[in-house]
This record gives structure tokens, sequence and C-alpha cells, in this order.
């Protein structure tokens, strides 16, 4: 039986949505649509936007409604920041036979099938998940919940952009060869290797929002 407080529940189900891309920057959340969709009271569900107004997730305008944010390039830059002090310490303290290893090869494997199906929004999905497994490694409850606050609002930046091809495609093999350091052993290769692919990452989501003037 899950000990969260229902608003919290509601507010992971709704993050959830953003890190998968279900929902996308700009986007009006209907209080009505929402409470049905997610079977909960109107006042559960204002609490759980009060909540993810709060982690900068979603903002509320008035007399207009809940919208869901838009990342400032200010934001992107702090995320990947963030992202390099997490996803690379996890790896440098990583074991190969850690359980998310596991969850680390399956999100590979997923993100190459949906990748040869031209699937690029479960591509993004897969990539996500083998994140949030790495930082899993760390064996901390609240790194993980944590990052996931900081995953949905990457999926945010995501959503700006108009080619998820080039957005996910490339770093797709790059997971592959992080989890195979990883399971020689060579954490800090591994690091190494993360450091470049979030650099790399994070210069094609700015140079796009630069291009699209953003």
């Amino acid at each position: 039986m899950e000990s969260l407080p229902l608003a919290d529940r509601v507010a992971r189900d709704i993050r959830d949505l953003l890190i998968t891309g279900a929902l996308v920057p700009g986007q009006r959340l209907s209080e009505a649509a929402f409470s049905e969709r997610l079977d909960v009271s109107r006042n559960s569900l204002r609490e759980a936007f009060r909540l993810l107004t709060k982690d900068g997730l979603l903002r509320h305008e008035a007399n207009r409604g809940v919208f869901v944010s838009t990342p400032s390039t200010d934001q992107i830059i702090d995320i990947y920041r963030v992202r390099r002090m997490l996803e690379c310490g996890a790896l440098r303290q990583a074991w190969p036979k850690h359980p998310a290893t596991t969850t680390m090869r399956d999100a590979v494997e997923a993100a190459k099938l949906h990748r040869e199906r031209q699937e690029w929004r479960e591509v993004g999905s897969a990539n996500m998940k083998f994140h949030a497994a790495v930082i899993d490694l760390s064996d901390s409850s609240r790194l993980s919940d944590f990052y996931a606050r900081v995953a949905a609002e990457l999926r945010l930046s995501f959503g700006l952009l108009n080619d998820p091809e080039q957005l996910h495609s490339p770093f797709v093999d790059m997971n592959e060869q992080i989890l195979g350091l990883v399971m020689k052993g060579k954490v800090e290769d591994a690091a190494t290797q993360m450091d470049l692919y979030l650099n790399l990452s994070e210069r094609t989501v700015l140079k796009a929002l630069e291009r699209a003037g953003k």
C-alpha cells in the first residue's frame, strides 16, 4: 500500500506524463479533463497542480488556468549542470551486478527497437529510463526522487525541439557504450563517457533552440 498522500501521488502521475512526453510545453491542463483522466477530485488535483507549480513544472495564470511550463535557456543549462553531478557521480560508484544495470540494459534494447521503427517519442522515453536507472545505481531514494523532477524538466526542454530523431537517435549507442563500461567495472571510463554524452546532448538542445528562435 502506498504511503504517499493522494495529492503527491497525483503529482507523481502527472510528472510521469511529462517525463514520457505526453504533455508538452505551453499545454493547458483542464481541471475537468484531468480529474476524470486520473479519477481524482478537483480538490486533490488542484493540490497536485500546486505542488508541480512549486517545482516549476507547471505555471498558473490568473483567469486562464494551469499550463505546462516552458523552460528557459538558463534553466536548461542548469539542468545539465545537475545531471553531470548526479549521473557521473552515480557511475563512479557503480557495481556491475547492481539490479539497476538490468533496467539500463532493458532501456537500451527498447530504445534500439523503437529507433528501428522511427518511434522517436518512445526512443526518448527509453533513454530517460536509462538515465533514471543510472541514478538508481547510487541506492539513494532521495536522489532518485529528486532526479524524477529534473527528468520532467529535461523532457519539457525536448518538447521545444522540432527534430526528435537528431535529439534521441545518436544517444542510444552512447548509452549502450556506457552500460558496457559499467559491466566491465570501468566506472571512471563510464563517468567520462557520460560527461561527453551530456556535453553533446546539451549542445544539441541549445543549438536546436537557437535555430528555432526560442
